[in-house]
């Protein structure tokens, strides 16, 4: 444990006033503003507003306020946190050795005071903002991760009364999205708690409807332990409902055959009632690494799901869709093709503020220097088939006979508005440094696919002029998506009012009904950030 004289010079104002006869004497009052003015830049200032909010009373000289704290901090496990980051296990001996021996040290209760308090903060910062800080994980990341947002007057009162489960519950996410993880979270536990589920064994053929096997028992038992309706184990006693008989164990059957469907719709596999290797994979991941992966989601909507407006945006990169919270309560969801892994859809937080209407598209450095240079070299005939302009920085049209297309410099190439565009007829816009955007596309094909992270970075919506409408509509904006396409001019359309937009990843996620559904981790992101969850914190 770090030295007391590690935490000056707010420690040494508290030895002062833990030296004094009393803590609440008047007298020490001015030598303690004193030395709050004098302090250095760096200082805990939420810290200190807690003790000027207390008028420096001590706050944990009672063993029971400290024995009720350390049993809230065991609560945050519901919360994917662990309770250990926190010393709630030690807190209690910490605090015998600072008052039960004797004559009581200044120092060594000043120590304890500030200390204690220090977890405190430092927990209910972890459960408002989160733990990890996400610029660390990620150098793109673009969503502000607001400081921690705290009444410290309510706070201290609630130390005063030991309301620690008020005052977390006060600072803890209240969208719906975090409520409901918990409620997986806690699901899991439960079932890690019973002894999980069973592992189905490797086949080398494919377990299908109306087959007849023994692993079909286990496949039952699998997916009635997580509560998958309509499924019956052959072993009755793992259920709830007693009184429910069991089917034929062994006969792969249509109501099984169902179940399975709704295992791989949530997972993002193919939906065919076959259990093949991807669904076999699925099945049989451990409870406990489920369970890591809601708690890594949590922290995700703690970074996140902060002053959320009522009427917003929402693509859900891993998930493959995109909702809008309308002004009138209603959702609008739709299906959506996201970045490759290489070509990663970014998190960030922006407004949406216009539409382009029959857009042109400038093609991306990147793009431009991977994908479309290599078919210009072979043929140069590819750029009048595709509609592209070659084009000056300036935006002078250049002759493409007269570029070295081995060195073409910092040209710009421009395709068209028309059917073949990529953008398709119109695009959603909002500032960013990623240069990404919600749009159309021609591809529409691409939507039945169960995985979509297929292109380069924007974001392709399905029924996109219904959302482009209903956007128009909900602003105020008095124009007629269909009838502007229709023109066939290429233009820019604001947007009365700014509409907030989110673009966030969660690999995990509860739907309204309760059902909880895990998704492929496409761009590799969890581990990472489980590692920086797990890892011990020094307080």
């Amino acid at each position: 444990m770090p030295s007391v004289k590690g935490m000056k010079p707010l420690l040494f104002v508290v030895v002062m006033v833990l030296s004094l006869s009393a803590w609440a004497d008047e007298k020490a009052v001015s030598p303690l503003k004193a030395a709050l003015v004098e302090q250095s830049a760096d200082r805990d200032e939420a810290l200190e507003t807690f003790y000027v909010e207390r008028n420096w009373r001590p706050a944990w000289q009672d063993s029971a306020t400290v024995t009720a704290f350390a049993e809230a901090l065991h609560s945050l496990e519901g919360d994917g946190l662990r309770p250990s980051d926190y010393r709630a296990d030690a807190l209690s001996a910490a605090h015998r050795r600072a008052y039960d021996n004797g004559e009581a040290d200044p120092q060594q209760l000043a120590d304890f005071e500030l200390r204690t308090s220090h977890v405190l903060l430092t927990a209910l910062r972890h459960l408002q903002r989160g733990k990890v800080d996400p610029q660390r994980l990620d150098t793109d990341w673009e969503v502000p991760v607001e400081p921690l947002s705290l009444n410290l007057g309510s706070l201290s009162r609630d130390v005063d009364a030991r309301r620690f489960e008020e005052a977390f519950a006060e600072v803890r996410p209240s969208y719906p999205p975090y409520e409901r993880l918990r409620g997986g979270l806690a699901r899991y536990q439960d079932i890690e708690e019973q002894g999980g589920w069973p592992t189905l064994p490797p086949r080398e053929d494919l377990l299908r409807p109306g087959d007849v096997h023994e692993h079909v028992a286990l496949l039952r038992e699998r997916l009635a332990v997580i509560g998958e309706p309509g499924v019956v184990a052959a072993d009755t006693s793992i259920l709830p409902d007693a009184k429910l008989v069991a089917p034929d164990p062994f006969t792969y059957d249509e109501t099984l055959a169902e179940a399975v469907e709704r295992f791989q719709e949530r997972h993002l596999l193919q939906v065919d009632g076959i259990v093949g290797p991807s669904t076999l994979a699925a099945l049989n991941v451990p409870v406990g690494e489920r369970i890591d992966q809601i708690r890594i989601n949590l922290e995700r909507t703690r970074w996140l799901l902060h002053g959320l407006p009522e009427t917003f945006v929402l693509v859900d990169i891993a998930g493959y869709q995109v909702s809008y919270y309308r002004p009138d309560g209603d959702i609008w969801r739709s299906r959506i093709v996201v970045g490759q892994p290489y070509r990663r859809t970014p998190s960030l937080r922006s407004e949406i503020t216009h539409l382009t209407v029959n857009p042109t598209w400038t093609i991306p450095p990147t793009i431009r220097r991977e994908d479309v240079l290599p078919k210009i070299r072979r043929d140069l005939g590819y750029l009048e088939r595709n509609n592209i302009r070659v084009l000056s920085p300036s935006g002078r049209e250049l002759d493409p006979r007269s570029i070295d297309w081995q060195n073409p410099g910092n040209v710009m190439l421009r395709q068209g508005a028309g059917p073949d565009n990529p953008l398709g007829r119109v695009v959603i816009r909002f500032p960013n440094d990623h240069l990404v955007y919600l749009h159309d596309t021609p591809a529409q094909q691409l939507f039945s696919r169960q995985q979509r992270a297929i292109s380069s970075g924007c974001i392709r919506v399905e029924n996109v002029m219904t959302l482009v409408q209903l956007l128009l509509d909900d602003t105020g904006t008095r124009r007629d998506i269909r009838a502007l396409v229709a023109k066939g001019e290429t233009g820019n359309v604001p947007l009365e009012s700014h509409v907030p937009v989110i673009l966030h990843y969660w690999t995990a996620h509860v739907s309204e009904e309760g059902e909880l559904s895990f998704r492929p981790d496409i761009y590799d992101r969890d581990h990472e950030l489980l590692e920086a969850l797990d890892r011990p914190l020094t307080l």
